[in-house]
């Protein structure tokens, strides 16, 4: 049997006036997701723990069958994995996003988690200047992708407490700095940053071209490295992953699942969705099991963005779930799951810990269970509601 895991980050959202009160699920036009629910098994899936932050690292590991409540030790270690640094017994990865921050008054505020979505290239730049003029023995920063990049304690300390920047987006940012103990390196690294960063080359064009500044770092997820069991022992199977997330591969990797990079895949609303649901297809005639995420749901709602997350929506319908759908029917005995890791509401521009809408559909089989269509609303009055580790083991049953 195959067995393939369609994740668009973020789909999950609340009802708004301007859509007709109803959710973005609801108000898309996503006729396949429609399809496997009304013939497939949809219901409710707490994916993050009671006690544990609603991250994608957190969601992501319930999806792939792991309870994070035994494995989770941060974000982080994570994407460490997938940038193939590594990391000792002692060391602590901090996730370091590159941020505009914007004065106001006596306050500054967070005015953009991404910098405007900087480009790999020119966030790269940064990062070698930043270990060039702050890099040490103990302190070390390694470019990734986007405005998503590590930054690594050998040794360090991992007690303190870390907001994420798109918890703040628009807000001011000092009660939300790190705090608590090894707070206060954190802190100094991310003032000299800001000295290094402020009048550098990439951001002196940036704002030549009329674009935002990455004129800060901003650290947070840190941990130490994971314990996480791999695939094969876990569930007999072998399998791969496509996403544009370094923290999605990071997981992969650390449950020995192959990782497949897809030219044009970006993270955001221009990735290439049809790209990934081909490169699904073809995983699955030497693997068991394939997990596609798509992270760009997400992104929009961070952003506020309604148009964009609808857009990623459809998108994420037409050309992954729709591809998948029409070739996964040449290997005859198949399973999909198709659900979102957490909700990020556009209103609220970050994630929540509220259960999230699944489909299980079985190729050629007809077990709908009474939604008529994918969505929050009709995955709640189906009145199941299952734990999220608990899907995978559903989907071998």
């Amino acid at each position: 049997m195959k067995v393939i895991i369609l994740l668009g980050d973020g789909m999950s959202d609340i009802a708004y006036g301007e859509l007709g009160n109803k959710s973005p699920l609801q108000y898309a036009a996503t006729p396949n997701m429609d399809f496997m629910a009304r013939h497939g098994r949809v219901g409710l899936a707490n994916t993050v723990p009671d006690g544990l932050p609603p991250g994608s690292d957190v969601a992501n590991l319930s999806v792939f069958g792991y309870d994070p409540r035994t494995c989770y030790t941060g974000r982080s270690p994570l994407e460490a994995i997938s940038m193939g640094v590594v990391l000792g017994p002692d060391d602590v990865a901090f996730r370091m996003n590159m941020v505009t921050l914007k004065p106001q008054g006596s306050s500054v505020y967070m005015q953009d988690f991404s910098a405007g979505h900087i480009s790999t290239a020119e966030a790269g730049e940064l990062v070698e200047s930043l270990q060039k003029e702050l890099g040490s023995a103990e302190i070390e920063f390694h470019a990734g992708v986007g405005y998503r990049h590590l930054m690594v304690w050998r040794g360090g300390k991992d007690g303190m407490r870390s907001t994420p920047p798109h918890d703040i987006s628009g807000k001011a940012i000092l009660a939300s700095l790190p705090s608590g103990d090894g707070a206060d390196k954190l802190n100094n690294i991310m003032n000299h940053a800001q000295m290094v960063l402020q009048n550098h080359p990439v951001n002196i064009r940036r704002k030549e071209q009329g674009d935002l500044p990455a004129n800060s770092v901003w650290l947070w997820g840190h941990g130490k490295t994971p314990r996480i069991e791999n695939y094969r022992e876990k569930f007999g199977l072998t399998g791969a992953v496509i996403s544009a997330v370094d923290l999605i591969k990071g997981i992969g990797i650390c449950a020995g699942l192959d990782i497949i990079n897809v030219e044009g895949a970006t993270g955001y609303i221009d990735t290439n969705y049809l790209g990934k649901g081909k490169a699904a297809l073809a995983a699955l005639k030497n693997h068991d099991f394939v997990y596609v995420h798509v992270e760009a749901p997400d992104e929009a709602s961070h952003a506020g963005n309604m148009q964009h997350k609808l857009q990623a929506i459809e998108d994420f319908d037409r050309q992954v779930v729709g591809t998948v759908l029409e070739g996964i029917k040449k290997f005859g005995d198949y399973v999909i799951l198709c659900m979102p890791d957490h909700p990020t509401p556009v209103k609220l521009m970050t994630h929540t810990s509220d259960p999230v809408p699944f489909v299980i559909y079985r190729g050629g089989a007809v077990e709908g269970n009474g939604a008529a269509s994918y969505d929050e609303v009709q995955a709640k009055g189906t009145g199941l509601l299952v734990e999220g580790h608990t899907l995978m083991r559903e989907l071998l049953s």
